[in-house]
């Protein structure tokens, strides 16, 4: 996959970018010296310095980004033009080519696949042992030569794959971000629904139930408003807890706020409780399912009587919402009416259990949760470990 183009302007790939152009011009460099030091003649000269600045654009091309994912005949078209390039001087001036062989090792390196790349790669070294002996020069000139396209070719190679993993690396960062933020605002977006649907629908609720106290029951009504600014305090600090990126609840508190919203609302509200101990992921994606099936009662059912069941029997918790006031014939118009469910399927995937929902055949609705007690080798100072490092920086 190709890097964003936005990555090539980050600081790393724009400075691997300059060291490899940097190297390219300065083998070119190197080369041009050495053809414009010899005793050839001033055409020899001439064309070998164009026929290198040739080569140099070819390699250009070769060493660009996405360069190694051109169309095979392109490949081959371009190796064939460089090779052509590099091999002529030899053949027509005889005249000393430098490093421009080792631009072919790389190429070859870059565009072919690894079972053909390297034995051409040592061929090309290889062959310039040819052009020196064939001049009547000593060996070891052709061994340097050789040594020197092998080496150069090495480089060019190695620095060009180094800048697009750097290139491809701050890519994928920048893509992790990205995600960060992306999970960041689902939490956020689930946490908030999770806490403000159940908070406003109790507030919505107390506050109908002591417009109806008022008249006949004051005293009473003054008990309901005492608990609706508990109810909106709590909201608040759990809105600010959310912020913080951390908010644990209890399911054994939740069963007795649930209790007492039903209560206020009139339905018939049986409990049956045996907990032990849970882990802090589980005890509050417990406690928010049950938040929001209470929730989806009050706000979407007729109900007059509900049940809640919340076991722990060898080593999984089951917990059991049922009410008697399912409307089959329901829907939500709300445009973000339907996230509840779907955001309670993702906590309990989350820790590992499992959620069903749905009418029965009696006129009944029924949420079932049921999840590991605790997670393996997973404590709450654990879990507080991971949300907050000893840094102190959220995870």
């Amino acid at each position: 996959m190709s890097p964003p183009r936005h990555s090539s302007g980050l600081p790393a790939p724009r400075l691997a970018r300059t060291i490899l152009i940097a190297a390219l011009l300065g083998y070119a460099l190197f080369t041009t010296t050495t053809v414009l030091s010899t005793g050839v003649s001033p055409t020899a000269k001439t064309a070998g310095v164009l026929l290198l600045l040739a080569v140099l654009a070819l390699q250009f091309v070769h060493s660009a980004p996405g360069g190694s994912r051109a169309l095979l005949p392109q490949k081959c078209l371009t190796l064939g033009i460089q090779t052509l390039l590099t091999y002529l001087p030899l053949v027509v001036f005889h005249a000393p080519w430098g490093t421009v062989s080792g631009y072919l090792a790389g190429s070859v390196l870059l565009l072919l696949p690894p079972p053909v790349a390297w034995p051409l790669y040592g061929i090309t070294g290889l062959s310039m042992l040819t052009p020196p002996v064939l001049e009547g020069r000593p060996l070891i000139d052709g061994i340097h030569l050789a040594e020197t396209s092998l080496l150069t070719g090495l480089v060019v190679y190695g620095l060009t794959r180094l800048t697009e993993l750097i290139t491809q690396l701050h890519a994928a960062r920048g893509e992790l971000a990205r995600q960060a933020v992306a999970t960041e605002r689902q939490r956020f977006a689930r946490d908030l629904h999770d806490l403000l649907g159940f908070s406003l629908s109790a507030i919505t609720l107390k506050s109908e139930l002591i417009h109806r106290l008022i008249p006949a029951h004051p005293a009473r009504a003054m008990k309901e408003i005492n608990e609706v600014l508990s109810i909106a305090g709590q909201s608040l600090a759990d809105v600010r807890k959310v912020a913080s990126g951390f908010r644990d609840m209890s399911l054994q508190q939740e069963i007795k706020t649930a209790r007492s919203m039903l209560d206020a609302a009139g339905i018939d509200v049986r409990t049956e409780v045996r907990l032990g101990a849970l882990s802090l992921q589980v005890d509050t994606a417990l406690a928010t399912t049950l938040r929001e099936a209470v929730t989806n009662l009050l706000r979407h059912s007729d109900a007059s009587r509900c049940s809640i069941r919340a076991v722990q029997q060898e080593g999984l918790v089951r917990l059991v919402v049922e009410n008697d006031g399912v409307d089959p014939a329901y829907h939500d118009p709300s445009p973000h009416g339907g996230s509840g469910l779907g955001n309670l399927h993702a906590r309990m995937t989350a820790v590992g259990g499992r959620l069903e929902s749905g009418p029965g055949t009696d006129g009944t609705f029924r949420v079932l949760a049921e999840v590991p007690a605790k997670k393996p080798q997973e404590t709450t100072a654990e879990v507080r470990q991971i949300m907050f490092p000893p840094n102190g920086s959220a995870a």
